[in-house]
């Protein structure tokens, strides 16, 4: 079917529940981390996955894909690979004597980039102009990505061997950084029992909807207001982290912005027309805090990002908003008029 024949989809809320059972079919009991994924989702940006194998990263991206009918290319980042072998390369035909330009597997609507780390800084950053303009730039030609476009990256946080930690500017580029984390024993069981004779996989998933309504709802999170106690809150919380003692590089604008589009995505999942300040605190730890570069003692203590925005969120106080009400002089009575007693 043509995608502009396509019907325009649900709400938000409704889209996003209808995404979380689709997913749930497959990952099992993971329902904080698919609500982290789909606001990356609708928030246009991308998703940083840090866990040790078997926990489900992969699992997430491709049901993810899946449930949406998106298109799905998994790129295995390896000490080898090259930029070219991510956003493709001019080949030369003989036939034509003129070069023509092959496609790379980063022209998909979601990307898998397994294991990030594993690759070179310069393969590395041929994500950058994709995951930032959605488009890229081969020998002066540019080339724009399909939409929606996200890119789910997951990397190893314990093995070090072989790999290469993320810069500073490829960080900043993921709207959101999750950990699935291990399993409950009663999560642990149901899987178990779900997967006895081989349970339900993500190839075997059917979309519950389409990359239209993809962009629809994203359009419709674009526009939910926020408040002036809103912005004022994250701008303090990012100035926070600042000036924070043990913080060398604090949160970036492009972090702020980030937050903002973040919350606004929460409560249209929530089927509010308004951002709350709790939607700023539940997410700020997973959009602020692997943007923060700790000082080196303080790392080497223990200390992550994470656990000082998640302080910092608990001590800047919110804002209040002064209503209309407030701000409306009160009307003069006409003269000779008197209070009712």
């Amino acid at each position: 079917m043509n995608d502009a024949a396509q019907p325009v989809g649900p709400d938000v809320a409704e889209l996003s529940r209808t995404l979380a059972n689709a997913i749930g079919q497959v990952l099992v009991g993971k329902n904080d981390a698919v609500r982290l994924a789909l606001i990356a989702l609708f928030s246009e940006g991308h998703l940083l996955i840090e866990d040790v194998p078997g926990t489900g990263k992969t699992t997430l991206a491709r049901t993810l894909a899946a449930s949406t009918g998106a298109d799905f290319r998994r790129i295995q980042f390896t000490p080898d690979l090259l930029p070219t072998d991510i956003i493709g390369v001019n080949i030369f035909d003989a036939k034509t004597t003129t070069f023509a330009f092959r496609r790379g597997p980063v022209f998909a609507e979601v990307v898998l980039a397994d294991e990030i780390n594993r690759a070179t800084p310069r393969t590395q950053s041929a994500l950058l102009e994709a995951m930032q303009e959605g488009q890229v730039s081969v020998d002066g030609d540019t080339y724009p990505l399909p939409q929606p476009f996200i890119v789910l990256a997951t990397q190893n946080p314990v093995e070090m061997d072989g790999t290469f930690r993320l810069p500073e500017a490829q960080l900043d580029r993921f709207l959101l950084c999750l950990s699935l984390g291990y399993p409950d024993e009663a999560e642990e069981a149901a899987m178990l029992e779900r997967y006895e004779k081989g349970g339900p996989a993500w190839e075997k998933l059917e979309p519950v909807t389409h990359p239209r309504a993809i962009r629809n709802a994203q359009a419709m999170v674009r526009r939910v207001p926020v408040g002036e106690n809103i912005r004022t809150y994250i701008r303090r919380i990012a100035q926070a982290t600042r000036q924070h003692e043990h913080v060398r590089l604090g949160v970036s604008p492009r972090g702020t912005l980030a937050l903002q589009v973040a919350a606004q995505a929460s409560a249209a999942m929530d089927a509010r027309e308004y951002v709350l300040p709790d939607d700023v605190k539940a997410l700020a730890p997973a959009v602020l805090g692997h943007r923060l570069l700790i000082e080196t003692g303080a790392a080497l203590r223990g200390l992550s990002g994470v656990q000082v925005v998640s302080e910092l969120v608990s001590q800047v106080e919110v804002p209040l908003e002064r209503t209309a009400a407030l701000n409306t002089p009160t009307p003069s009575k006409p003269a000779g008029t008197q209070e009712a007693p």
